[in-house]
């Protein structure tokens, strides 16, 4: 990834925006590139100030964005005393999704925050990091809010999930790249069914299962091969279940600083931009996600 493509993020006011800046400047520090900053505000349009809106409407908008910006430039250099990191900040006029997904194609990374406590937030608000993480064009992380939680403050691994198919290559390169830089283990995680088995099969011996798990333990370690050339520092772990990515992925997330996958699965349909897993794990993992295309 270039070091002159920046990291950009959306900033709402809310404290996981304001987490997620945390974690993009480290992001940003580790590779030496840019951050950007963007929030959205109203401007005057065709129709004047909107009906039952004070006259200083816009100029109130204009305020409290460049107030959003302020704050969210000033966590930036919290999160990492001692670096001089590149800091742009931007007060946009469009939707929050289209002005993100705008700067994608030239971005390194799209970061986004995506913990919403009020049905209001999580419907309209929380719509903006799953537009964002479905059609950009560069690896999007979500960074879910959780209280007095440091997510940049812990020597955690990086796990990546590994479905056994061209989908997750990319995943896997980033992974590596991500432990390398932050010294860390990578613990790569390989199903090798969606479905559940147990309720799929009238069962199957011992050997049967034996051979099926050797069979996709040699897979997975063929696929994390020519990384693990490329990164001879870092130190990998493999884990190899029968089935329940979902659920294997979650649980390995919750003692890890960041979890990396693709964004589509097996099924690969063209029409499908966000997997299954990707998706169901962008809701519910409490670490932040790293999805790559």
């Amino acid at each position: 990834m270039s070091g002159h493509r920046p990291i950009v993020v959306g900033i709402d006011g809310s404290p996981s925006s304001l987490q997620a800046v945390s974690w993009a400047a480290r992001e940003a520090a580790l590779r030496a590139t840019p951050l950007s900053l963007i929030t959205t505000a109203f401007v005057p349009g065709t129709y004047g100030v909107p009906i039952g809106m004070p006259a200083s409407f816009f100029q109130d908008e204009e305020r409290d964005g460049q107030e959003r910006l302020n704050r969210a430039a000033q966590a930036a250099r919290d999160a990492v005393p001692g670096h001089n990191i590149e800091i742009v900040t931007t007060l946009c006029t469009g939707t929050p999704a289209g002005e993100l997904l705008a700067r994608s194609a030239d971005a390194s990374m799209l970061v986004v925050g995506a913990n919403r406590r009020g049905i209001i937030e999580r419907t309209v608000l929380g719509s903006v990091s799953s537009a964002v993480a479905t059609h950009a064009t560069c690896p999007v992380a979500v960074i879910r809010g959780i209280p007095d939680r440091d997510i940049n403050g812990h020597p955690r691994p990086v796990v990546v999930g590994v479905d056994g198919t061209q989908h997750s290559e990319p995943a896997i390169s980033m992974a590596f790249e991500e432990a390398a830089q932050r010294q860390s283990e990578l613990v790569a995680v390989h199903a090798w069914s969606d479905i559940v088995l147990e309720l799929s099969l009238d069962g199957g011996t011992d050997a049967e299962w034996e051979r099926d798990a050797a069979n996709e333990t040699a897979l997975l370690s063929e696929n994390l091969a020519g990384y693990a050339d490329n990164f001879p520092d870092v130190k990998v772990r493999t884990i190899v279940v029968r089935d329940r990515p979902i659920r294997h992925l979650r649980e390995q997330a919750e003692h890890a600083q960041l979890l990396v996958v693709g964004s589509r699965g097996r099924g690969g349909f063209s029409s499908m931009l966000l997997g299954s897993t990707s998706r169901a794990l962008m809701h519910s993992v409490v670490c932040p996600l790293l999805i790559v295309r």
